[in-house]
């Protein structure tokens, strides 16, 4: 009987994981889950905890497990996921199984910061495992290259591993280790505000996606070509890649990945000043990074009774995450400013400033997070007409100039234009606004245009130097035309107002 039950366990054994990998190979990630969670339950073998699998199936099973979590459980939970990917890569590290090794350890992960540290664990401790200049040091050195760029070593090291990486995928003719290295590449160039490269990559890279049966690793691609194209504001460019990066996301039902596509698109739509296409994209959000982009629709909108919900329910993700430069206290700085510039009221500032100085201490913040978190600090400066603060953050800001944010509806320029009118430098300020206005219309940027026209009249009507009146009312009139057909209705309060005092 005993020997019976033993033949029984390891039969449920084998086919919870064959049922797995079945179900993970038709994308249902949910069903892989349970699968691969009775098969450990049927050994005995706890799903959390960081032992090391005992065998080669229990070591399959956690694989299997930590690729169905990362599909399926909410970012907070993803560093789970990661320690089942750990589990087995140090069974099959142990028992010299080089090629199961590789495979855990450059396993694609989501776009989430929280996972870096022990991902370049396993990448540094497989690089251990494979011969120099081998097809395996290509695939970890790709995957290597964009964890290692938050890690100690930063750019340089980051930089050096994709470019070796790629010439090894080009020696090798492998099209989908090049692809995977050219979206790791721009992740990497993104993150340090080098956008020209990012973008060269990132088209080189969608190129290629059309020719490599990887869907993961196209969604990726997909992902940091519209990234970086909504930063330089090609939001065309941006809304041709999203339909197809949507399409992929929804095919695979990856709940991160979906996240992130609904984010984009979400993004794209509020610049339009398209608020249900924002409603649609942010309701299927089920990560929640869309918040910041909702509330600022509420605001906008003048629907402060909608929107009071919001600013909690960011600042509760944001306490849920591990402290340091991610995306949830990205959303908590910026986004906090962001809404209070809109409504003019001081709601939780000394909060947003206590993430935006999280991402800024931080020894591993990428430049543009920490360009993000600046300008947080400086929407905080303009409201309160802080004059010293606003000349201490200028500097730092102004090599962002002609970029946007992602996730958020602020052209930098425009923030440099508000700056300077902080500073009582309307010349300055006029050079921003200006460049702001010819950004907003290339870009087609139509709700961040309206804003600009009413700071810039703004600008005008203080400094009133020989035609600055009549081209403020000119500005004011074109604000007032974009906001009352997009129902922005506290800044056609604002510009409203403005024209009173022109014309009085």
């Amino acid at each position: 009987a005993e020997a019976q039950t033993v033949l029984g366990s390891e039969k449920l054994v084998h086919y919870s994981l064959l049922a797995g990998e079945m179900a993970m190979a038709s994308y249902a990630h949910e069903e892989g889950l349970a699968h691969f969670e009775r098969g450990l339950v049927s050994r005995s073998i706890t799903t959390t905890g960081s032992q090391p699998a005992p065998d080669q199936e229990t070591a399959a099973l956690l694989f299997g497990l930590g690729c169905a979590e990362l599909a399926t459980v909410e970012r907070q939970r993803l560093s789970e996921a990661v320690s089942c990917l750990r589990r087995a890569f140090d069974y099959y590290a142990e028992a010299g199984e080089v090629d199961r090794a590789v495979a855990v350890a450059q396993y694609p992960l989501p776009p989430a910061t929280g996972l870096l540290a022990v991902a370049a664990q396993l990448a540094l401790q497989a690089l251990g495992l494979v011969e120099p200049g081998s097809h395996y040091e290509g695939r970890l050195l790709s995957q290597y290259s964009r964890i290692a760029y938050f890690g100690e070593h930063g750019f340089e090291t980051a930089q050096d591993a994709y470019t070796r990486a790629l010439a090894i995928a080009q020696r090798e003719n492998d099209s989908e280790l090049e692809l995977r290295t050219l979206d790791n590449g721009s992740y990497v160039e993104t993150f340090h505000g080098n956008f020209q490269e990012a973008t060269e990559m990132s088209l080189r890279g969608l190129d290629l996606a059309r020719r490599v049966d990887n869907p993961r690793v196209e969604l990726s691609a997909y992902q940091w070509a519209t990234f970086v194209r909504l930063i330089i504001g090609d939001l065309q460019g941006a809304k041709s890649n999203l339909e197809s990066f949507r399409d992929l996301a929804e095919k695979l039902q990856d709940r991160n990945w979906l996240a992130t596509a609904y984010f984009l698109s979400a993004q794209s739509s509020i610049y339009e000043g398209d608020w249900e296409a924002v409603r649609h994209f942010s309701d299927r959000d089920l990560a929640g990074l869309s918040l910041a982009t909702r509330m600022q629709v509420e605001f906008e909108r003048g629907e402060f009774d909608q929107s009071e919900a919001y600013p909690d329910r960011i600042l509760d993700a944001m306490r849920l995450t591990p402290s340091g430069p991610n995306v949830e206290y990205t959303i908590a700085a910026v986004g906090i400013a962001l809404a209070a510039r809109v409504s003019g009221a001081p709601r939780h500032f000394e909060v947003a400033e206590a993430a935006a100085d999280v991402i800024l201490t931080a020894a591993n913040s990428p430049n543009l997070l920490m360009w993000w978190a600046r300008a947080s600090l400086d929407l905080l400066a303009v409201q309160r007409g802080d004059f010293t603060a606003a000349a201490g953050h200028y500097d730092s800001l102004a090599s962002s100039r002609g970029t946007a944010m992602r996730g958020f509806p602020l052209v930098l320029d425009r923030l440099l234009g508000l700056l300077a009118q902080t500073m009582d430098n309307p010349d300055l300020a006029v050079e921003h606004f200006e460049d702001a206005l010819a950004f907003c219309r290339k870009a087609s940027l139509r709700t961040e245009l309206a804003w600009t026209c009413c700071d810039y009249a703004d600008t005008l009507r203080e400094r009133d130097a020989e035609g600055d009146r009549a081209k403020a009312i000119s500005l004011l009139d074109e604000s007032l035309a974009i906001s009352s057909e997009l129902g922005m209705r506290p800044l056609m309060e604002r510009v409203l107002s403005r024209r009173e005092i022109l014309k009085a």
